[in-house]
């Protein structure tokens, strides 16, 4: 230790109104929450990752919530920060268009700088707001012991939708009636009910892109005494393939074939 006296001055605490931290050199800290918001949103908005299979771009930060500071002890400095950033993307790719709930009418005003330049859009006219999904069509059948009527009421009717999907369910089997399954995970639109024939749905998993529908069309054909269902549908994600034939399969065919069982049991 250095001698009274000696050794480098900004050690040196004596009694004074500022000995206990002379020129700052102990501890000092500044706020750099609001530079950090501008600097974040300077770095991230217009990040683009593209290959061949399209294009994503995110263009906005919707929530930056956190603090940041800047702090420097005997000469060293620390940083210290935390954030939660939300952020909103657009997605081009080949497939579908997905229109969103309305069409922008304003006049738009997009300003970026762009290595000391300045890029500007401007669009005064209706802009049509989506992302482009690919999507592919399914085709699945499966036959079962019952009549056209009891397999087509078990697709229509509230109560027999619960018992086979264990789950609360919201429908009113009419055209144009907005349907809920599996705890809302799955929603839709009846679009067409042919009685003991035939049901069309837009029907969506909540995870799908928002107002994203694929169109569901279920034919039911009688044989020998049972019931063949035949599902054909368009417009699924393809990222979301494989899910889907998982859900028709074991959450509906499958579990259909049990309460069907437990009915023919129960007489």
């Amino acid at each position: 230790m250095a001698k009274w006296g000696q050794g480098d001055p900004r050690w040196i605490v004596e009694e004074r109104e500022d000995g206990t931290n002379v020129n700052n050199w102990h501890w000092t800290e500044r706020d750099a929450t609001s530079w950090s918001k501008g600097k974040l949103c300077e770095l991230l908005v217009g990040i683009a990752v593209e290959n061949e299979a399209g294009r994503c771009e995110i263009s906005e930060l919707k929530q930056v919530e956190g603090e940041a500071s800047c702090s420097s002890r005997k000469g060293k400095l620390i940083f210290f920060y935390e954030w939660n950033i939300k952020l909103g993307w657009k997605e081009f790719t080949m497939g579908m268009i997905l229109p969103t709930k309305a069409m922008a009418t304003q006049e738009l005003t997009v300003k970026r700088k762009l290595s000391e330049t300045t890029l500007q859009i401007q669009a005064s006219s209706p802009v049509a707001l989506g992302v482009r999904i690919p999507t592919v069509a399914l085709h699945m059948t499966e036959l079962f012991d019952t009549a056209i009527e009891q397999l087509y009421r078990i697709f229509t009717v509230k109560d027999l939708v619960q018992k086979f999907s264990k789950s609360p369910a919201v429908l009113e089997a009419e055209k144009g009636r907005k349907f809920q399954m599996f705890d809302g995970n799955i929603t839709g639109e009846y679009v067409e009910l042919l009685t003991n024939k035939k049901i069309v749905m837009k029907w969506r998993c909540r995870n799908w892109p928002e107002e994203h529908y694929a169109i569901v069309a279920l034919n039911f054909v009688p044989t020998l005494g049972q019931t063949e269902l035949q599902l054909d549908c368009k417009g699924v994600p393809v990222c979301e393939e494989e899910n889907m034939k998982f859900c028709w399969q074991k959450q509906h065919f499958e579990e259909i074939q049990g309460l069907l069982q437990l009915i023919t049991l129960n007489g």
